[in-house]
């Protein structure tokens, strides 16, 4: 049985993959990892040769002590030797079964040797890999990883890596040997006992072979069911601890429980499938592999009777295929995990071949920033073709000088500062810094010239210093400390248990938004940039907050060429010019007294703001006074 969504892999697509993956197993620049290959591959054969020899020493030993036709105490005694020469013959049997368990230790040995020299390799093939594949999803565009789970692609990069690690110990560690072994024995046997033994082997291998492909493609389908319901049961519970406070809430801990277990019921169902099925696939394998071994056996025991073969013969072949059957039982394993490893390495390849959508000119030369000066020229841009954002923006910031943009949700206002990081290449116009146009200059010169306050700042998962020194990581640590100070965080982070060492938790919850704005904000400081990007950078705050970090923000953009991208509108009335912009167009321009005085849309969104203002401001004094109140009612003893 198999499935039409299991995972295969083409001949094709197999052998392009392990072409990929080639020049990491045999880096042009590392001679010594060349070697390595070289001398592991030198004691992988010897290792088989010694192999399949040590049952020679067992064959040599049966005969030995044998006193039948061939039996080395018969030939001793057709050679007129007298029972005094029978030590020497127990003597010489002694020493084939020593040589048979040392040349065994040897093998083990050798291939542990192997396996050693080749460890290397492989963790270096997985390191290159990995870190090009880390490499190359940084250097992918804004849009793909908007479109992609950030969850899904790490999986691809661990899945990819373990991929490479499967290859390395199953077809290089572990096929290959074993075909080498089955080719040796096969040429033994034809050789030494004739086609007919050859013939038997080779259909008790096919029939071998071929059962456990076929079983282990079904067991993969009942594999992929557990892993699912695996996953499902996983997911749900991280998902109810994560929202432990929302279950409490609503009392649903009976419910959070039962989904749980349903899922759980389904592991369970597929878990007992997936181990009746490994019995199955067992004793089929046993079934295959004695009926071909005994059909071997009857043969040689027919020829040890007819005298054309002697007792250590058919102990030896006895042992050869004792011995067969060891790499035999790893078949359907290795089968289903080299074919898993070629899909995950086959997916991790696929991600390197995505090109990214932006990319520096052939040439490119950084961008040279003198005054900071940015323009923006008829700058047409869509994210999909068929919807237009921007249409035709023209506007200038003079250097040294603050302009925002302001305008309803959808207008485009964030497009613009996307656009200015050039995380996305415009469709028609062009943006200028200092008379440069940035998409002829290299993407990291400038983003090197622009900083940043978002409206959503996360914190890397790491100490309060660790994220301010973010800026600029070379930054020594008094300056870290002027720059928290000029956030205005300072006195904050000094009372902290751990001070600018303590962590700020996954995506720096542990802090409260005002907090992470200012760390923000710290951040920019000690980037020290000539353009400033303010991207709605207290929009999330209440009113309270807002005009605290303000004073901060009014601080760091104080002689900086300044984009402030605003949706409360007190927050940019001492801008130098105001840009109103409405679906992708700009409908206003001017001074905050010039835009009230057109009494547009500008002085519109000034009113509706003003009015939600006052009812906070004026719900907030109505608290304040109420909680007054009850604390004098509290005072005054009753009468």
């Amino acid at each position: 049985m198999s499935d039409s969504s299991t995972p295969r892999v083409s001949g094709d697509k197999t052998f392009s993959t392990l072409r990929n993956l080639w020049p990491y197993m045999w880096p042009s620049d590392r001679p010594d990892l060349k070697m390595r290959v070289v001398w592991a591959s030198f004691f992988l054969v010897l290792a088989k040769l010694l192999t399949v020899g040590v049952p020679y020493f067992y064959k040599w030993a049966t005969d030995a002590l044998d006193g039948s036709s061939g039996g080395a105490s018969n030939a001793a005694a057709s050679a007129g030797a007298t029972p005094g020469w029978l030590p020497i013959f127990l003597a010489g049997a002694i020493t084939l079964v020593i040589s048979y368990n040392v040349a065994r230790v040897i093998s083990v040995g050798l291939n542990q040797l192997r396996d050693a020299l080749f460890a290397r390799v492989g963790q270096h093939a997985v390191r290159r890999l990995a870190y090009r594949t880390f490499v190359h999803m940084h250097r992918l565009s804004l849009r793909f990883h908007l479109e992609r789970r950030t969850g899904g692609l790490s999986r691809i990069i661990e899945r990819g890596t373990k991929g490479i690690e499967a290859i390395v110990r199953f077809t290089i560690l572990n096929t290959i040997p074993t075909i080498l072994e089955f080719a040796l024995v096969a040429i033994i046997f034809g050789f030494s006992y004739g086609l007919s033994y050859v013939a038997v082997i080779a259909v008790t291998i096919w029939l071998y072979g071929w059962f456990t492909i076929k079983a282990s493609d079904w067991r993969i389908n009942i594999r992929r069911d557990m892993n699912e319901s695996d996953t499902d049961a996983n997911t749900k519970a991280i998902d109810s601890l994560l929202n432990f406070e929302t279950v409490k809430y609503f009392g649903n801990e009976t419910m959070e429980a039962e989904r749980f277990d349903r899922s759980m019921a389904r592991y369970e169902v597929a878990a007992t499938r997936i181990w009746t099925s490994l019995g199955w696939l067992n004793f089929g394998q046993g079934v295959i592999f004695g009926v071909g071994m005994a059909a071997v056996m009857v043969m040689s025991a027919l020829a040890v009777r007819d005298g054309t073969q002697t007792l250590g013969d058919f102990v030896f072949v006895n042992a050869m295929l004792m011995q067969l059957s060891i790499p035999l039982n790893f078949i359907g394993f290795v089968y289903r995990e080299i074919r898993q490893g070629l899909t995950d390495i086959e997916e991790m390849f696929a991600l390197l071949g995505i090109n990214a959508e932006v990319v520096d000119k052939p040439g490119a030369k950084p961008l040279v920033v003198s005054d900071g000066a940015i323009r923006f020229e008829n700058v047409r841009f869509g994210y999909d073709p068929a919807r237009e954002i921007l249409k035709g923006v023209s506007f200038e910031v003079p250097p040294g000088k603050s302009v925002a943009i302001v305008g309803p949700s959808g207008a485009g206002k964030s497009t613009i500062s996307r656009l200015l990081f050039r995380f996305y290449d415009v469709k028609g116009g062009r943006i200028t810094i200092d008379g440069q146009d940035i998409s002829a200059v290299t993407q990291e010169s400038v983003r090197a010239a622009i900083g940043i306050v978002p409206q959503d700042t996360v914190l890397f998962n790491d100490t309060i210093a660790y994220n301010i020194r973010y800026g600029r990581t070379d930054a020594g640590e008094e300056e870290v400390v002027r720059a928290a100070e000029l956030a205005q965080i300072a006195g904050f982070i000094e009372q902290l248990p751990g001070g600018f060492g303590a962590m700020v938790g996954e995506r720096g919850l542990k802090l409260s938004g005002g907090e992470k704005q200012r760390v923000a904000i710290a951040r920019t400081i000690l980037k020290a940039p000539p353009i400033l990007v303010l991207d709605e950078a207290t929009s999330a705050l209440d009113t309270h907050t807002e005009q605290e970090i303000q004073s901060a923000l009014d601080l760091v953009s104080k002689n900086r060429t300044t984009l402030t991208i605003a949706h409360r509108l007190s927050t940019i009335i001492n801008c130098d010019e105001i840009l109103v912009l409405k679906a992708g167009e700009i409908v206003e321009r001017g001074s905050h007294r010039e835009l009230l005085a057109m009494s547009g849309l500008y002085a519109e969104m000034w009113a509706m703001q003003r009015e939600a203002t006052e009812a906070e401001e004026a719900l907030r004094r109505a608290r304040e006074s109420d909680e007054f109140g009850v604390i004098e009612r509290r005072r005054t003893p009753p009468v």
